[in-house]
């Protein structure tokens, strides 16, 4: 009869390595560079800023229609700048015969509250009252 233990002699070859290296591994691998801080989705004080605009803008009131730009949803993006602020904005209609007058109104109450310089933006969007609560 033949003995059939394994052998346990020190001349065996190692184990082959698994495939995925474990922690030992990574920690002698050279470590990327640590990414850079990403800041926070919600900043409360950006957010009182766009809050003090949009309350700055409730005074620009569309004659022919008699309710302020917030309110008819005429506003639709406030990027805020350090050096400049652009507010994003569309009409009641393509032709308004009031546009110049209401988008310098719009640019003077939003210069009002960041102090400094601000663009505003036309969009091509059209504007549909049901945006403002609206049904005629």
């Amino acid at each position: 009869m033949t003995d059939t233990a394994p052998d346990t002699s020190p001349d065996v070859a190692p184990a082959q390595q698994p495939a995925y290296p474990g922690p030992s591994a990574a920690a002698s691998a050279p470590t990327a560079p640590a990414p850079t801080p990403v800041p926070p989705a919600f900043d409360p004080e950006r957010r009182a800023t766009e809050l003090a605009i949009l309350d700055s803008l409730r005074t620009v009131v569309d004659p022919e229609i008699g309710m302020n730009v917030v309110e008819l949803a005429l506003i639709k993006q406030i990027v805020l700048g350090p050096e400049q602020t652009e507010v994003k904005m569309i009409l009641t209609t393509p032709f308004c015969p009031y546009a110049g007058s209401m988008i310098q109104q719009v640019k003077e109450a939003t210069e009002e509250v960041v102090g400094h310089d601000v663009k505003i933006t036309l969009l091509a969007e059209r504007w549909d009252p049901r945006d403002a609560g609206l049904i005629w």
